[in-house]
């Protein structure tokens, strides 16, 4: 017995000298901060202070070398975000992931982004592409190295192929299909139109608060003609089946869910003249809202060369500072959230050829392979059409929506060949004025942004920029639904020429405020979209602007992290009209009573209200939507407050349509309460006073692909409690349809900043994660609390400051002597 005692004992100390060993090992993987290396390439030395928050500052003679030096310290810190984002844009996920992620690499092998990224590269004018290049080599001798690689790579047995110009445009891509998404509302009426008629669409869709939609035809009588016409097409041997069809299971490639209707996706910035500054001088914020993910979207970093300065965001694989500031002026994006995304339905004749304007014409076809990790390699046709890739070749939902004898195919902006926006993104920052700044926009194609400006002259300014399509006036679906691909007149006509965008420059009400909501003026000649977001965050920016006469840096923190629910605040007095079913009921209801809709983190009211909320919107419409409600369960603030308030009659949405009895709002308030309190208390326990919202939403910053892995997700994924809701300022967004985490906080603020340009030094910023995508860096998460409770770094370039705060020193040196 003692001998089997004694080896178990030795067994266990083996055991531990190897997992030591293994984890002094492993930290050879983080970043040298300190000293001197060699990088192949440099012209003349560069000079790396790191900062206490992991911050880079590079001091190099040339942007060639800032820029090679970029791309070192992005490898450096994170090279498996890096490598899991090329492999997203190039549809190679499988060769990692195996069998599970095939069907997301059908789907963007058939969108093609690494071919339009391709493309795009040969049309960029030679500065960028030297640049990228450049970018590359310094991602390329870091990796020349042969570093020990971070733990994923171990995990995966993963090696990184060398770094391309391709993979730096196809991310900025993907952030483009990310800040997308009118397809998938396209194809949603699509799929409604099989059994609602136009107006329910309209109201469980409805338009910008106090517009209508532009006329268009009624769409179930216009695709059940259609269907016939399929249906003779199918008797002579047509049928638009896809040979290669599949079910895409895997939701997510990017940070938001390939399927599904975007709602409380956006960002926020505003920007106020000197006339509304305590300092005389413009002031400046921004909080773009995407995905949460572990490593974090932004990577900070500050570039100086003797004729260019720069410090803001940049996204790991793409050689630019994304958002921030240089010497002279501070800028900003928002979402526009145009209709740059039309479904068309593609007509089959008996020869398997599309129907055009001019006759059949046969689809291009594009082979790929694509590799399986514990697979055999699977071989896809990609068919693509005059307007783009046929989607319901790998889409289960847009083939069973689509007509019989149509395909669906996707034309996007962002695959066209001549796409500039990197040309764009890499010249925003080297501009000294507004008109540098504008003339720099003209090439940014894909997303179109809300660019808000401020400089140290005292000017303010916005920009719409990117390319919207011209729709002819004969079209009567306006990019709100799947349009007959064989007819001109639903074929786009050029695109809104850069002039003509919305714009300001120095307006008289002395701010400019862009959240998501409609940019255009009235009377505005162009159709952007019609489906702009709820104006909730904007109303709300705008009221705190009002409230104080002049601003500060302090003042635009306070916004930034305001988390008061104008939605919950609209809601509440109807909710608070409910006939309690019980005691449980009652105390909720007076909880509720005394609450004004601030979703505070410490609070049990907004995960009553929410919770709520998730019981009434299931029972509203899941049984009018049917199949089609799977990934389209959302707030929809606005339809729920129509209901509620019986507008137009709308409050027969509370009737099941699946029961003969005709139930009541009144009823279902009630009923959905209960199931509400029934689900918290089954989750949280029963005492209502001790649950709390932010324990709840959870900020979940999702490590890809070790997230989904729960003995893994515990040591990768980064969870912070957090307030606010999907329409609060502090936006919050949670998934209703995750029975796992409903309130779980998925989708926020990557990233806020405010800019002082009375003193640029005195500007602030923070991302969500840490600066490292190492788990074993003391910066992996180390942004994380101070994010969640409103707290900011200053954003300091001076040399003098940084040594004087005890900044790393590294030196690198090129090969030659």
């Amino acid at each position: 017995m003692r001998i089997l005692v004694r080896l178990a004992f030795a067994a266990l100390i083996v055991a531990a000298v190897l997992a030591g060993a293994m984890y002094f090992h492993l930290r050879r993987s983080l970043p040298q901060e300190t000293g001197e290396a060699r990088l192949a390439g440099l012209e003349k030395p560069v000079e790396i202070l790191r900062d206490r928050f992991g911050v880079p500052h590079i001091f190099a003679q040339s942007l060639a070398d800032a820029t090679r030096v970029l791309g070192y310290v992005h490898a450096q810190d994170r090279l498996w975000q890096m490598e899991m984002n090329r492999r997203t844009a190039a549809g190679r996920l499988a060769e990692v992931l195996g069998p599970p992620a095939l069907e997301t690499d059908r789907f963007l092998r058939t969108l093609g982004v690494r071919r339009a990224a391709l493309a795009n590269f040969a049309r960029l004018d030679k500065q960028t592409q030297q640049l990228l290049e450049s970018y590359a080599e310094g991602v390329n001798a870091f990796l020349a190295t042969d570093p020990v690689l971070p733990v994923e790579f171990w995990l995966t047995g993963v090696k990184p192929e060398p770094w391309t110009p391709a993979d730096s445009l196809g991310w900025i891509k993907m952030m483009a299909w990310d800040l997308g998404g009118n397809w998938r509302s396209e194809l949603l009426r699509l799929r409604l139109a099989k059994t609602m008629p136009l107006e329910r669409i309209h109201e469980l869709l409805p338009p910008y608060p106090g517009e209508k939609y532009p006329p268009i035809v009624e769409l179930q009588r216009f695709y059940q003609g259609l269907e016939q016409e399929g249906v003779k097409l199918a008797v002579n041997g047509v049928n638009g089946d896809s040979p290669h069809f599949s079910h895409l299971q895997t939701r997510k490639i990017g940070t938001v869910p390939i399927y599904g209707q975007s709602e409380g996706l956006g960002s926020n910035n505003w920007v106020v003249s000197g006339k509304r500054s305590a300092t005389g001088k413009p002031l400046l914020a921004n909080d773009p809202h995407l995905g949460l993910t572990a490593p974090a979207v932004w990577y900070f970093a500050h570039v100086k060369t003797p004729e260019f300065e720069a410090i803001g965001a940049t996204l790991p694989g793409v050689p630019a500072i994304v958002l921030g500031r240089n010497s002279h002026f501070a800028w900003g994006f928002t979402n526009t959230g145009p209709d740059v995304q039309d479904l068309y339905l593609e007509r089959l004749d008996s020869a398997g050829d599309y129907l055009t304007p001019d006759g059949p014409r046969a689809f291009e076809r594009v082979d790929e392979v694509i590799r399986v990790k514990g697979g055999e390699d699977v071989r896809l046709q990609v068919r693509l059409s005059r307007h783009g890739p046929v989607i319901s070749d790998v889409s289960r939902a847009a083939q069973e929506a689509a007509p019989r004898g149509h395909v669906v195919a996707l034309q996007w902006t962002a695959l066209r060949e001549d796409d500039l926006t990197m040309q764009s993104a890499l010249k925003i920052a080297s501009a000294h004025d507004w008109a540098g700044f504008v003339g720099a926009l003209r090439d940014f194609h894909a997303p179109q942004q809300n660019v808000v400006y401020a400089d140290t002259a005292g000017n303010i300014g916005f920009v719409a920029a990117g390319r919207v399509p011209l729709r002819k006036p004969g079209n009567d679906l306006m990019g709100l639904a799947p349009a007959p691909g064989w007819l001109a007149k639903y074929d786009w006509a050029g695109f809104v020429p850069f002039a003509e965008l919305p714009h300001a420059y120095n307006p008289a009400s002395g701010q400019v405020v862009t959240a998501n909501h409609r940019v255009t003026p009235p009377g505005y000649a162009h159709h952007i979209t019609s489906e702009w977001q709820a104006p909730y965050r904007a109303q709300r920016i705008e009221e705190l602007l009002r409230a104080l006469p002049a601003h500060n840096v302090g003042s635009f923190a306070r916004i930034q992290g305001d988390v008061v629910s104008l939605p919950a605040r609209e809601l509440l007095p109807r909710l608070l009209q409910t006939r309690p079913a019980g005691d449980e009921a009652r105390r909720a209801l007076r909880l509720l009573g005394a609450w004004d809709g601030t979703m505070d983190a410490e609070r049990p009211e907004p995960l009553v209200f929410w919770a709520w909320w998730r019981e009434l919107t299931r029972a509203l419409y899941a049984d009018e939507m049917g199949e089609a409600f799977r990934g389209q369960w959302l707030a929809r603030a606005p339809f729920v407050a129509a209901v509620l308030e019986d507008r137009d009659g709308q409050s027969r949405w509370c009737d099941n349509v699946r029961t003969p009895a005709a139930e009541t709002c009144d009823a279902l308030l009630s009923q959905s309460l209960d199931a509400a309190l029934a689900d918290l208390r089954r989750r949280y326990g029963g005492d209502m006073a001790s649950w709390r919202w932010g324990a709840a939403h959870e900020a979940r910053h999702e490590h890809r692909p070790f997230g989904r892995v729960p003995w893994l997700a515990r040591w990768f994924d980064i969870s912070v409690p957090s307030a606010g809701d999907a329409y609060t300022v502090n936006v919050g967004r949670n998934r209703m349809e995750d029975e796992a985490r409903p309130y779980a906080n998925t989708h926020a603020a990557s990233l806020r900043a405010i800019y002082d340009l009375e003193d640029l030094e005195r500007s602030l910023f923070i991302h969500s994660g840490g600066q490292s995508g190492n788990v074993l860096s003391r910066h992996y998460r180390s942004f994380s609390a101070a994010w969640a409770r409103g707290d900011y770094m200053p954003m300091t370039t001076g040399r003098a400051q940084l040594e004087a705060a005890g900044a790393g020193r590294l030196v690198l040196r090129g090969n030659r002597p």
